[in-house]
């Protein structure tokens, strides 16, 4: 896994609650760059680190992109882990990882010895035109952020 997708490739569309009670579509930003990193679950080690170092990069960011955590999780747990550790970009429930899917990063993942279904810890990039520019397919945690910041002005510069 993930993905099947490459980049230049259209950004599958989608519509998902966030963790303020709002519905996002994608089409509605079209026109802006767009981050969307996926990570497995809400208040998890590896996750937390992933979401607090975007919150501490946040001023560098956040005027870059707009950015989004998906993960399957509930809006209701997102608006815990949100609260839980200061989260200043919204998280989208993907309850049904329907959205996760079409960009390939719902499959199998073997954790103990047991296999289950879940998320790929990983990140696209998608330019104002609705087009996958940048995809991170296998994430680390730690570190990420930067990586993201700098993929941004790295496409950008290059416009």
């Amino acid at each position: 896994m993930p993905t099947n997708l490459t980049e230049g490739d259209a950004a599958p569309a989608f519509e998902l609650d966030n963790d303020r009670g709002e519905r996002v579509r994608l089409d509605d930003l079209r026109g802006q760059w767009v981050v969307l990193y996926w990570y497995p679950k809400d208040d998890t080690p590896g996750c937390t680190t992933e979401a607090c170092e975007i919150r501490d990069n946040w001023q560098m960011l956040s005027g870059e992109a707009a950015l989004f955590g998906i993960s399957p999780d509930s809006v209701k747990s997102h608006v815990r882990f949100r609260d839980k550790f200061n989260l200043p970009f919204p998280l989208l429930a993907d309850s049904e990882h329907a959205v996760s899917e079409r960009y390939g990063v719902w499959g199998p993942k073997t954790f103990a010895g047991h296999e289950y279904m879940g998320v790929d810890r990983a990140t696209f990039i998608i330019d104002p035109e609705g087009k996958l520019a940048k995809i991170f397919p296998k994430v680390s945690p730690a570190g990420h952020a930067l990586e993201i910041a700098s993929a941004l002005k790295e496409l950008k510069s290059a416009r």
